[in-house]
């Protein structure tokens, strides 16, 4: 319509729509079949829906595109879908009676596929596949986009990409919570925000997954982090079978008090997801009536991100490991001109152990393909490391590479007050997101006093703000410099950096240890800066922080400003200080930190663990006795971790990736030395038919591999004859069944009859974010899996120590 979305969004609280495939389940939707072809092959049922939820109110309604990608449907069905689904909606808009304005949304859903280095799809594939489904929509003439239902951050990211590469429409973006408050993949609300706040989302909010009153809390995390508007999009609490039918546990006077509630609060759209109808629409319309329109606040939060959480800066100090840099380092720039990328993250690993919040990269090396090697090593470090990284480079092409394939919001370092540095930083921060770290100098050099780095960070500041980036997103490093140069040196440093702190309210940073080049004992007097800096108001310091006495400065700092609850920081660390050392255990050297075949596979280094089983064998240990001693130990230390919510999903895979990797060697050996190797017991997985998300099963399948059963995978949308047969010929203990859409369910439940009359010795367990215990026991499962550890445990109960069939 003519009206323009952001405008609308300003001066009211968005309606958003309700779900579609219960609605279409009515219709005469089968089990399995795939409800973005009815925009094409049943239309007038599709245009009902919408005008159903456009009478009852909606201010938007999202198209019938949430499955439609071309991931699975040839690029030119999916544009025809695209324009079939529109014109759907576009048609109720103009049916429709109500009064309202009326918006049409390009629904964009998640791929069903884990990418890269978790899963099989690469991350620019998942991004091109996002921006041809948002070019369709933005030429069959859509209003806005919303990208919903993701749980992953990564993947999140490649739609926001795509969506901001083939269009400028507004552009809402919604991500399903469990019940632990986070991703399926381990991201925070914290870590989203940032995120799709720096790249420019025009909403963010929470879908699907559970209902208004368990969702509430990450809601509430949203609007008090979040400085653009809130959505909230849930279900109609929790799925339960009735008579074969799929039914929900919150009615519409229920559920629309519950979400009027959090608007009351702040949230700015608001709707239904898996289970709302247009009752539900009608409900919460009349339950927003009178209720003011919220007024966002600029939250003045400088954050960045890895994968799973923010890191603010402004509240305690934070520690920027400098380990990942080839200056002054023989070893490390080795390392690099070989890529020898387990080196560099081993050097990560060590870091993080010593208690870093964020890790510095820094590649520069000459004559390498800098650009090349940043993207290898950020993507190496996230694979297994959950830190924030800092991007370091003075190669804009460089930073390019890194902040497009970053999974978060990265912390860039840097930018100056020359203008060719702003000219090629600034814009990259405005598409990608991020922070920079901003040094006070430009083409005149370093000015020697506090004044002059001063007024070069109020020239940062305007040229920053002139693209469209706040001055929260900018962290000033007043630069330090050797006082055996300059006696006035750090003074200068220090103010300077007080006065941008009370002026302009920026964040700072400082290389602390670059006060004592040309002394001896840099380490004491580095200390002792590092002290002073913190006293006067440092916000983050760039440090190494495998030095004990600068660790132990940073500890005796936050115990003696109440930052330290108990001081249980400060006695963890003082415990094993020795006076005099210079430094602890935790400075131990990389090669240390990565050694033992267990070591590598609980932190998931793949070519360690690799290395460390071939010299293992070769010195004559027992293949298989690697397995029992050392693999299966540390895959259950991640394992028991994982289940108890301080290790995620991408840790939990990268050690089964590792585990894998060795073996690989393992398994070599033992076929030379003709010794079979004992099954633990075979397993059938498949995902049910309709459903094309396979992502949870293919998890599942890595894990169980990893633990010793025999895995036959049957695939993704396998109807229930085939999985029956395939359990039956392989006369299988155990299934495994998995789905995520609600429309796929009873596909599930057809499955599990099935088996119970073909092959009544088999267990089945089942899992998907549309499932529960209770739900999962009605449709006949013998038992719900909420997470990938969970199959683990019901297969060694099951079939453990069982030969295969």
């Amino acid at each position: 319509m003519s009206m323009d979305f952001r405008a609308f969004l300003k001066d009211h609280i968005v309606l958003l729509d309700g779900g579609m495939g219960t609605l279409l389940q009515a219709r005469g939707l089968r089990p399995g079949e795939a409800p973005e072809r009815w925009s094409i092959s049943r239309p007038e049922d599709i245009t009902a829906v919408h005008r159903a939820y456009y009478d009852a109110g909606s201010h938007v309604v999202l198209t019938n595109t949430f499955g439609v990608s071309p991931l699975k449907y040839p690029p030119e069905q999916a544009r025809a879908m695209v324009r079939a689904a529109v014109a759907c909606a576009r048609q109720a808009a103009e049916q429709s009676t109500g009064g309202q304005a009326r918006f049409v949304a390009l629904d964009i859903g998640p791929s069903g596929m884990l990418l890269q280095p978790y899963g099989a799809l690469p991350f620019e594939e998942a991004v091109s596949a996002f921006r041809a489904v948002a070019a369709a929509g933005a030429e069959a003439g859509v209003d806005l986009i919303m990208i919903e239902t993701m749980n992953d951050s990564y993947e999140t990211k490649a739609a926001l990409l795509g969506v901001k590469e083939a269009c400028g429409l507004p552009v809402l973006v919604s991500n399903a919570y469990g019940a632990d408050g986070k991703l399926m993949t381990g991201a925070s609300p914290e870590a989203m925000v940032a995120l799709l706040e720096g790249m420019g989302a025009d909403a963010v909010g929470v879908n699907c997954s559970l209902g208004p009153e368990a969702l509430a809390p990450v809601v509430e995390r949203y609007l008090a982090c979040a400085s653009v508007p809130v959505l909230f999009k849930p279900n109609a609490g929790l799925p339960r079978d009735e008579g074969g039918r799929t039914v929900y546990d919150v009615d519409p006077a229920s559920f629309s008090r519950s979400v009027a509630a959090l608007a009351a609060k702040g949230v700015h759209l608001a709707g239904g997801c898996c289970g709302t109808t247009p009752d539900y629409i009608a409900a919460l319309r009349q339950a927003l009536d009178g209720l003011p329109v919220p007024r966002e606040t600029e939250k003045q939060r400088t954050v960045i991100s890895s994968y799973t959480h923010a890191v603010a800066f402004g509240g305690a100090p934070v520690l920027i490991g400098e380990r990942i840099n080839p200056t002054g380092k023989k070893r490390f720039r080795q390392a690099i001109l070989d890529g020898d990328t387990g080196y560099i993250v081993s050097e990560g690993l060590a870091q993080q152990d010593c208690g870093a919040h964020v890790l510095d990269v820094n590649v520069g090396v000459p004559g390498i393909d800098e650009a090349a090697t940043l993207v290898t090593a950020v993507k190496e470090l996230q694979a297994v490391i959950d830190l924030p990284l800092q991007l370091d480079t003075s190669d804009p092409a460089a930073m390019a590479a890194a902040m497009r394939c970053y999974n978060g919001k990265p912390l860039v370092n840097s930018v100056s007050g020359k203008q060719e540095s702003m000219d090629a930083v600034f814009p990259l921060v405005k598409r990608y997101g991020g922070a920079v770290i901003a040094l006070t100098l430009d083409e005149n050099g370093i000015p020697e006093t506090a004044e002059g780095r001063l007024a070069i960070a109020r020239r940062i500041v305007r040229e920053a703000e002139r693209y469209g980036i706040p001055r929260r997103e900018l962290i000033f490093d007043t630069l330090t410099m050797t006082v055996s140069a300059d006696p006035q040196a750090p003074s200068v440093t220090l103010d300077a950096m007080e006065m941008i702190r009370r002026e302009l309210g920026c964040a700072t940073s400082l290389g602390v240890s670059n006060v004592s080049f040309g002394l001896p004992g840099r380490e004491l007097i580095g200390s002792v800066f590092f002290a002073a800096a913190l006293e006067r108001g440092l916000n983050a310091a760039i440090m190494n922080p495998k030095s004990g006495m600068m660790t132990g400065v940073y500890r005796s700092w936050m115990a003696l400003h109440g930052l330290d609850p108990q001081c249980a920081d400060y006695i963890a660390f003082a415990q094993d200080w020795q006076p005099g050392a210079r430094g602890t255990q935790a400075a131990a050297p990389a090669e240390e930190a990565a050694a033992g075949l267990r070591h590598a596979v609980r932190r998931g280094l793949k070519a360690e663990a690799a290395r460390e089983a071939e010299r293992r064998i070769a010195a004559g240990e027992d293949p298989l006795a690697l397995v029992q001693e050392d693999i299966i130990p540390a895959l259950d230390e991640v394992g028991r971790g994982f289940e108890a919510k301080t290790v995620f999903l991408p840790q939990l895979l990268m050690s089964a990736e590792a585990a894998e990797s060795a073996f690989v060697r393992i398994r070599e050996a033992a076929r030379a030395s003709a010794e079979p190797q004992p099954a633990r017991g075979l397993v059938v997985l498949a995902t049910v038919q309709g459903d094309i998300h396979d992502i949870g099963k293919n998890i599942v399948r890595l894990l169980l591999e990893n633990y010793g059963f025999q895995v036959t995978d049957l695939g993704r949308d396998v109807p229930p004859e085939h999985i029956a047969e395939a359990v039956v010929r392989l006369r299988a203990p155990l299934l495994g069944l998995s789905a995520l859409m609600t429309t796929t369910v009873p596909a599930m439940e057809a499955t599990i009859r099935l088996i119970r009359r073909e092959a009544p010795w088999c267990r089945v367990m089942v899992g998907g974010a549309v499932l529960t215990e209770a739900y999962a026991a009605r449709i006949g499962a013998d038992r719900y899996v909420p997470d990938a550890m969970a199959d683990v445990r019901y297969a060694e109960e099951i079939c453990g120590g069982a030969d295969v069939g």
